[in-house]
C-alpha cells in the first residue's frame, strides 16, 4: 500500500507541511525533512523551485528564485535525497510545475522519484486529461500517486472526474487566489468548504492555500481530512531558521 494511503486510513487530522528544497540554503533540504518528521508532521511536499511559479505567491515565489540560486535544480534534489528513506518514513511528495519535470524526460523523473522513494506528484500545471492521454501509465508503472487540485471555480463535473481518477487525496485550495497564510477564511470560503464536503467525494480532501496558524488548522479540517501548510512555514524559515521547525509544527497543533 502506498504509503499517502496508509497515512490516510490513520486516526485523526493530517498535517502536510511545503516547503522549496533549496532554501534557506542549498544544503537544508533533507535536514528540513528529518526536523518536520521528528516534529510530528504527516506528509511533506518538497517543492521543486521554478522561474515562473504562476500559482505561488510572494513568499514562495522569493523562496524558489533563492533556491535557483542557491544552484537548486532536479539532479541536485534528486542527489540529495538517495538514501533519504534510510530514515524517513511519513509519504514524501515532490510539487513543482511540469516544465523542469519534461526537461529532465518524465519517464526518467517517474523512474528517479521511485528509486528514491518518492510517494506521489503534485503538478499544478499538468491537465487532466493531458495526464490521462500521456501520462498515467508510466506514473502507475513507477507506484506514483498524481493529486491534482480542486478551486472554489472548479465546476462539479470537473470535481466529479477528478475524484473518479484520483489516488491518494485532492488538494483542495481554499480560495481562487495565490498562495500565502491568512489568519482566518471569509464566509464564501466557508461555504466553499460545505459545498465540497457535501459532494461525498470517494478521494479524501487536503485543503491547503491561507492555512498557517492553529486557527486556521483547526477550521479547514472541520471539512476535510487534513491540511497543508506552505507560505507560514517558509516565512518562519526566512525569520527563524531551520533550529525553529519544531516549536512552529507545536504551535499549529
Amino acid at each position: 500500500m502506498n504509503r499517502i494511503d496508509k497515512k490516510l486510513k490513520e486516526e485523526g487530522k493530517l498535517l502536510s507541511i511545503y516547503f522549496t528544497a533549496g532554501y534557506p540554503s542549498l544544503d537544508d533540504t533533507v535536514d528540513i525533512i528529518f526536523k518536520l518528521q521528528e516534529s510530528g508532521v504527516d506528509m511533506i511536499e518538497i517543492g521543486l523551485p521554478f522561474s515562473d511559479p504562476l500559482a505561488d505567491g510572494p513568499t514562495i515565489q522569493d523562496s524558489s528564485s533563492k533556491a535557483i540560486k542557491n544552484g537548486m535544480n532536479t539532479n541536485v534534489l534528486f542527489d540529495q535525497l538517495k538514501g533519504i528513506r534510510d530514515k524517513i518514513s511519513i509519504p514524501l511528495i515532490i510539487m513543482g510545475y511540469f516544465n523542469p519535470i519534461l526537461q529532465y524526460g518524465v519517464e526518467n523523473f517517474c523512474k528517479k522519484c521511485n528509486e528514491i522513494g518518492i510517494d506521489g506528484l503534485i503538478i499544478p500545471d499538468l491537465p487532466i486529461d493531458y495526464y490521462e492521454a500521456n501520462y498515467k501509465s508510466i506514473f502507475e508503472e513507477n507506484h506514483l500517486y498524481n493529486m491534482f487540485l480542486i478551486a472554489p471555480q472548479t465546476s462539479d463535473e470537473r470535481i466529479e472526474k477528478i475524484d473518479s481518477i484520483s489516488n491518494g487525496f485532492i488538494y483542495m485550495v481554499s480560495s481562487s487566489s495565490i498562495t500565502g497564510s491568512k489568519n482566518s477564511f471569509s464566509p464564501e470560503q466557508i461555504n466553499y468548504f460545505e459545498r465540497i464536503e457535501k459532494m461525498n467525494l470517494k478521494t479524501p480532501r487536503i485543503i491547503g492555500f491561507g492555512v498557517g496558524n492553529n486557527q486556521t488548522f483547526n477550521t479547514v479540517v472541520k471539512y476535510s481530512k487534513g491540511a497543508i501548510i506552505g507560505s507560514a512555514f517558509i516565512k518562519n524559515l526566512h525569520e527563524h531558521g531551520v533550529d525553529s521547525i519544531a516549536s512552529y509544527i507545536g504551535s499549529i497543533r
